[in-house]
C-alpha cells in the first residue's frame, strides 16, 4: 500500500470523492479545534505554584524502589580493570519483584535471600541472555537499554522453570535499576496481530497525532519505516471502488457518532480489509475528536467464500443441467422401451422387463431392449447397451434402436441386422459404441435364432436350472461402433415348453474390479434360487413378479451403471 505516494490522477468522481473526504476531516479538525479555544484554561499565563513549605520528609530508597509499579531489581556494577562490568551484584528487589517471585515459584524451590549477592551466581542462565550486553551498553553509554523479549532457565527444587519477561536496564547514579513486565506482552500483542491479521490505531482530528498499535505496519504490508497513514492517506490509498463506502463510514463516526464498518482495497494489493471504527467523544455525548479503528484481514475469508458462491453456483447449475438431462433422457426412455402386457401372446411367448436407471449418475443411460413383429411372422428381439451415461448414450440407444426397428422389415437374418447396426455405430462422429443381443424368434419352430455382440450370453432358465446359452460359431461378436465390416455369426436355441429366457446388461451384474466369469456365476445363482423359493406364476403377472425379485437381489449401491433384465417365456 504505497501510501507515501501521491493517488493517481484517476477519474473525476475518484477526484471528488477524495475532496469530499479531505473536507469532511478539515471540518472536523474546525469544530474540535474551535471547542478546544472556546472551552480550554481561562488564564493561559495560569501556573501551578509550589507549596510554600514541604511537609515531611524525603522518601528512601527502598520506598522509592516499592512504589514502582513494575518489578524491579537494584544492581551495582562490578568494573574489571578494564573498565567494563564484569558482574553485577544484586542489592535490594521491590515488593513488586518479590510478589512475582513467589507467584512464579513455589515454597522452597528457590535458595532463601539472604542479602546482596551476584546476580548470576542466584540465577545463572541469565548469562547466557541479552541482559549482561545491555548492562554493559548501559554503563558505557549511560543510556535506558531495552530488549523487546529476554527468556531463560531457572533450576528449581522441582525442576527447570521457563522465564520470559521484557526487560529495561537504566542507570541510576552509580547502580543500574533493572525492571520487567513478565510474559513479553507487547511482543504477544504484535505476534498476536500477525496471527489473526487484525492492528488498531487511533487518529486524533485535530492535530493528526496517530497512535498505533505495535503489529499495525506489519498487517497492512508497510515497511518498517513508513510513517503510519492519516485518514487521507488511507482514503488516498484506498481503490476507487471502495471510496464511497469510506466516506460514508467516516460521516457516520464524525457526524452521526455512530460505530461503523466498511471494506477497504488498498491500490497494488489484492488484500482486503475491514474496518470497524468508533467515535472518540471529549465528554459523553459531545464532540468526537478522534477516530479508533480496528483492521483485519479478511482477504482469505473473502477468497473462502467467493469460492463457496461460485462452487454453490456451479452445483445448481449443474444440479439444473442434471434434472433437465434427466428429464429429457425420461421421457425419451419411456418413449423407446416398451411395456409389455399381452403384446406378444399370438407369437407363443410372455414377456416381462425391469429396468433400473444409472442410481449414482444422472439417472438415465443406454440399455435397451425391444419386442416386435415382423410382416414374415417372426417376431423381432432385441436387448443392448451403449456405453456412457446422461442425455449422450439415451441419444445413441435410441438412434441403435430405431436403426434396428427399420432394418428388421428388410426381412434379413439376424446376422446382417447386426452387422448394419455395427456400420450405424461406426459412422456416427463420436466415439459411439455399444453391446447388443439381436435375435429373431420363429413361433411356428419354437426357435430363438440370435446374435451377440460384445454381450453378455442369454441365460435359460430349464427345469429349475439355468445356464448361459453356448456361444455362436467362432465366439461372441465385436461391440458394436468398434471396426466397420464387421461379420456376426448366429446360434439357434430351440424352446421348450415351459422355458425362461433371460436378457440382461452387466450393470446387473458387475462388480468392481469387473471378472465376467464370476458375474455371470452369481447371475446364474439368483436366478435359480429366486425360481426355487417361488417359480414364475402363471401369465405376464408371475413372470413380471419373478424377474423384479431377481433384480431386487442383484441390484444394491455397489452398481454403477443401468440395470435391464428382459424375460421370455414360453407358457
Amino acid at each position: 500500500m504505497p501510501v507515501d505516494e501521491p493517488p493517481p490522477a484517476g477519474s473525476t468522481r475518484t477526484r471528488l470523492e477524495l475532496q469530499s473526504i479531505r473536507a469532511l476531516l478539515d471540518a472536523q479538525r474546525r469544530r474540535v479545534t474551535q471547542y478546544a479555544e472556546r472551552y480550554g484554561p481561562a488564564a493561559p499565563d495560569a501556573v501551578t505554584r509550589a507549596p510554600e513549605s514541604v511537609v515531611g520528609a524525603p522518601p528512601s530508597g527502598e520506598e522509592v524502589l516499592d512504589a514502582l509499579p513494575v518489578a524491579a531489581l537494584l544492581l551495582s556494577p562490578v568494573l574489571g580493570e578494564d573498565g567494563e562490568v564484569r558482574d553485577v551484584i544484586l542489592l535490594a528487589r521491590n515488593a513488586t519483584a518479590r510478589a512475582d517471585t513467589a507467584a512464579r515459584f513455589p515454597d522452597e524451590a528457590l535458595p532463601p535471600w539472604t542479602g546482596p549477592v551476584s546476580l548470576f551466581e542466584r540465577i545463572p542462565s541469565l548469562a547466557t541472555t541479552a541482559i549482561p550486553r545491555m548492562l554493559a551498553d548501559a554503563h558505557r553509554t549511560g543510556a535506558p537499554q531495552w530488549s523487546d523479549t529476554v527468556e531463560w532457565l531457572v533450576h528449581t527444587r522441582t525442576g527447570p522453570v521457563r522465564v520470559s519477561a521484557e526487560i529495561r536496564i537504566a542507570p541510576c547514579g552509580n547502580h543500574f535499576l533493572l525492571t520487567w513486565e513478565p510474559g513479553g506482552r507487547l511482543s504477544m500483542a504484535a505476534a498476536a496481530q500477525q496471527l489473526v491479521r487484525t492492528c488498531w490505531a487511533e487518529w486524533n482530528l485535530a492535530d493528526d497525532g496517530i497512535q498505533p498499535s505495535r503489529g499495525f505496519r506489519q498487517v497492512l504490508g508497510l515497511a518498517d519505516d513508513t510513517p503510519v497513514p492519516s485518514l487521507y492517506d488511507l482514503a488516498a490509498a484506498t481503490t476507487p471502488d471502495c471510496l464511497t463506502t469510506l466516506y460514508q463510514a467516516l460521516y457516520d463516526v464524525l457526524l452521526r457518532k455512530r460505530v461503523t464498518q466498511c471494506e477497504l482495497r488498498f491500490r497494488g494489493s489484492e488484500r482486503v480489509f475491514r474496518m470497524v471504527a468508533e467515535p472518540v467523544r471529549i465528554v459523553p455525548g459531545g464532540l468526537v475528536w478522534a477516530l479508533r479503528a480496528v483492521l483485519t484481514d479478511v482477504t482469505t475469508d473473502r477468497r473462502r467464500r467467493e469460492a463457496t458462491r461460485r462452487a454453490e453456483r456451479d452445483a445448481r447449475s449443474e444440479q439444473e443441467r442434471a434434472d433437465a438431462v434427466a428429464e429429457i433422457a425420461g421421457v425419451l426412455r419411456d418413449a423407446v422401451l416398451p411395456h409389455f402386457q399381452d403384446e406378444l401372446d399370438g407369437y407363443g411367448l410372455e414377456a416381462a422387463a425391469v429396468y433400473h436407471p444409472d442410481a449414482p449418475g444422472a439417472g438415465v443411460g443406454g440399455d435397451w431392449y425391444k419386442a416386435r413383429g415382423l410382416p414374415d411372422g417372426r417376431l423381432l428381439l432385441a436387448l443392448g447397451d451403449a456405453r456412457g451415461h446422461g442425455l449422450e448414450a439415451v441419444t445413441l440407444m435410441a438412434k441403435l434402436r430405431y436403426a434396428l426397428a427399420g432394418l428388421a422389415y428388410t426381412s434379413e437374418p439376424v446376422e446382417l441386422l447386426t452387422r448394419w447396426l455395427n456400420e450405424v455405430a461406426c459412422a456416427d462422429a463420436r466415439e459411439s459404441t455399444a453391446t447388443a443381443i439381436i435375435a429373431h424368434y420363429h413361433p411356428e419352430r419354437t426357435l430363438l435364432r440370435w446374435t451377440c455382440a460384445g454381450h453378455p450370453r442369454p441365460v435359460l432358465l430349464r427345469d429349475d436350472r439355468a445356464a448361459q446359452l453356448p456361444a455362436p460359431a467362432g465366439g461372441p461378436g465385436l461391440t458394436l461402433g468398434v471396426l466397420p465390416g464387421t461379420s456376426y455369426n448366429a446360434t439357434e436355441t430351440k424352446l421348450e415348453t415351459g422355458d425362461i429366457v433371460l436378457m440382461y446388461s452387466d450393470g446387473l451384474t458387475e462388480r468392481r474390479p469387473a471378472d465376467p466369469d464370476q458375474d455371470t456365476l452369481r447371475f446364474l445363482g439368483a436366478a435359480e434360487s429366486c425360481f426355487r423359493e417361488s417359480a414364475a406364476g402363471p401369465g405376464h403377472a408371475g413372470l413380471q413378479d419373478y424377474v423384479e425379485r431377481l433384480v431386487a437381489r442383484l441390484d444394491g449401491p455397489h452398481r454403477t451403471d443401468d440395470a435391464t433384465l428382459l424375460a421370455l417365456r414360453r407358457p
